[in-house]
């Protein structure tokens, strides 16, 4: 059952579409699979969470992201999550570092976990009506 969107879901896609190519991977996906629904279609999306999800023609693959399987990860240009709790945030900061993809975390207000030492940088973007930030390593 999916939950009620969040309002600037088509301008995340929208970003990721015009900056990304190939497989970008979703963690804690939950009851919000709206970016990765619309972008199964474009991109190879896979989706993760600790509990099993299904959502139409989008691959799911249960993973605990503070204990993953690495190779869920591979090949990734993008990890992206959608308002993850703060102690989630550098789980998925090391894990994109490993893989070489870039990081998108579309916050919960403004819950920003400090990646200095981390990331080489963080970029607070402003697309249309969307607000994220973006981290390169």
């Amino acid at each position: 059952m999916l939950s009620t969107m969040i309002s600037d879901y088509e301008d995340i896609t929208d970003y990721i579409l015009k900056n990304y190519r190939n497989k970008v991977v979703e963690v804690g996906v939950g009851s919000m699979p709206h970016v990765a629904l619309a972008l199964k279609d474009r991109l190879d999306v896979v989706v993760t969470d600790i509990n099993e999800q299904e959502y139409a023609g989008v691959r799911f693959c249960r993973d605990d992201i503070f204990d993953h399987d690495i190779g869920i990860y591979m090949n990734a240009s993008l990890i992206y999550s959608i308002r993850p709790p703060i102690e989630m945030q550098e789980a998925i900061a090391k894990i994109a570092k490993k893989v070489g993809a870039d990081m998108l975390i579309r916050p919960f207000g403004n819950e920003k976990a400090d990646l200095d030492r981390i990331c080489r940088s963080c970029t607070l973007v402003n697309h249309k009506k969307a607000r994220f930030y973006i981290y390169r390593f």
